[in-house]
């Protein structure tokens, strides 16, 4: 499975999709921005699933959210935060955000 984060200093802005090429993308929701949410997350995402696979911008909010999946044992793959495509969506809904990442 893989998980789209928008990262922000508050919130996490959550999509999903299903490891198949071209499958559904879709918003699962918001969550605070605190390592106890984060496993949660993780925890409940994961269940009956060897790993994951979360995709969020590199920036400075995801620095400690990176070592936190590093160690539950889960890859990531980062978003070229310059893109102009991305600064583009960056300020639209934070929703559309996370599942753009998610779409590449």
């Amino acid at each position: 499975m893989f998980i789209g984060l928008d990262v922000h200093k508050a919130t996490i802005s959550v999509a999903v999709a299903q490891s198949e090429r071209g499958g559904e993308v879709r918003h699962w929701g918001t969550i605070p921005h605190r390592p106890d949410h984060v496993r949660k997350l993780v925890e409940k995402l994961g269940a009956g699933r060897s790993r994951l696979y979360f995709c969020y911008e590199a920036g400075p909010c995801g620095y400690g959210l990176q070592r936190q999946l590093v160690e539950l044992g889960h890859d990531e793959i980062h978003a070229d935060a310059v893109s102009e495509q991305f600064a583009k969506l960056q300020r639209q809904k934070t929703r559309r955000t996370s599942r753009w990442v998610m779409e590449g």
